[in-house]
């Protein structure tokens, strides 16, 4: 009869312990990759360094140094001191800023619309069925990458007298061309066209981009539906596109306000002030009377203008701006 023998103890001893199941994998070391992860996490800050540097010299703190400097009374020259509210209540006093305020108003009114409107119209023509439709993007494109003090000097000649228009009126029906530039009810108008034909193409773009993603099968079913195209554009097509129509407004909203190469280059802001508009109004009041201190106060007034109609804007978009 064979016996088992237990093992000598030194080979109990020397045995290696068993990995008792714990449900889980075994816990490996993470000091190297959290070192790994640091070094990444620096290398990205120090890529993101000169940006962010550039960002904070030459945008915050501007912005900032413009807030207490409208706070003060700071000649480009001289002696500088606290101001308090006077900056801001010599604005508003001033009948000159509220004349310029109405005029910035009402190129925004006139401009938003009707820059929305035939870049809009522009882009619904463009459809797929529209033979090279690429060549009329970039004919339609082109005025917005052009240098825009060129396009206002071209825009000059031919509203000058004996320029284009004029010398057309005269050739076909034989009357002269109001001089748009010199007269109080044309000037504002002539200024706003030709914004609107400088900036139409990048809204074009948007909402042309975003009506090539309507999905086909919902305009072929509305079809089928006996919907007519009007019924389509704008039961289908602008609820979908209303979020690229949201940027687009507000884009062109901001941008609007803050005009200023068109009125300065076409008309110096005249005749009187009748297109003088708040940013060049800032400009004159810093850098032709020299006063800093009340030209940062204009400017943040129209930072506060601009900042009202966004948040109202965006308070407004749940009725009408569908993401869904």
């Amino acid at each position: 009869m064979t016996t088992i023998q237990d093992p000598p103890a030194e080979a109990a001893v020397a045995a290696p312990p068993v990995a008792v199941a714990t449900g889980g994998t075994p816990r490996r070391k993470t000091g190297g990759a959290d070192a790994e992860l640091g070094r990444r996490s620096w290398w990205g800050a120090a890529f993101a360094a000169p940006h962010s540097i550039g960002l904070v010299v030459f945008t915050a703190f501007p912005i900032l140094a413009s807030l207490v400097v409208s706070f003060m009374n700071w000649p480009m020259l001289g002696e500088r001191s606290w101001a308090g509210l006077s900056n801001y209540t010599q604005l508003f006093s001033d009948p000159i800023f509220r004349t310029v305020t109405l005029n910035t108003v009402l190129f925004v009114v006139l401009y938003v619309p009707l820059n929305l409107v035939v870049s809009l119209g522009l882009a619904a023509w463009l459809t797929p069925k529209i033979r090279h439709r690429h060549v009329f993007r970039v004919l339609f494109f082109i005025p917005t990458i052009t240098p825009i003090v060129a396009n206002v000097v071209v825009w000059r000649m031919l509203y000058q007298p004996g320029g284009a228009i004029d010398a057309t009126l005269q050739s076909t029906v034989g009357v002269n061309a109001p001089n748009f530039l010199a007269d109080d009810n044309w000037a504002m108008l002539a200024v706003v066209a030709m914004s609107v034909w400088q900036g139409f193409g990048y809204n074009m773009l948007i909402f042309s981009a975003a009506l090539d993603s309507v999905p086909e099968n919902q305009l072929e079913a509305a079809q089928l539906d006996g919907a007519n195209a009007w019924q389509m554009f704008w039961r289908i097509k602008f609820p979908l596109i209303s979020p690229s129509i949201f940027f687009a407004t507000m884009m062109t909203l901001i941008t609007s306000f803050q005009v200023f190469v068109q009125p300065f280059v076409l008309t110096k802001g005249g005749p009187g002030t009748s297109t003088e508009t708040l940013v060049q109004y800032i400009y004159n009041t810093g850098f032709q009377t020299q006063q800093l201190g009340l030209a940062s106060a204009g400017a943040w007034v129209l930072f506060v203008i601009i900042l009202g109609i966004t948040a109202i804007q965006f308070l407004g978009q749940k009725r009408w701006v569908h993401y869904d």
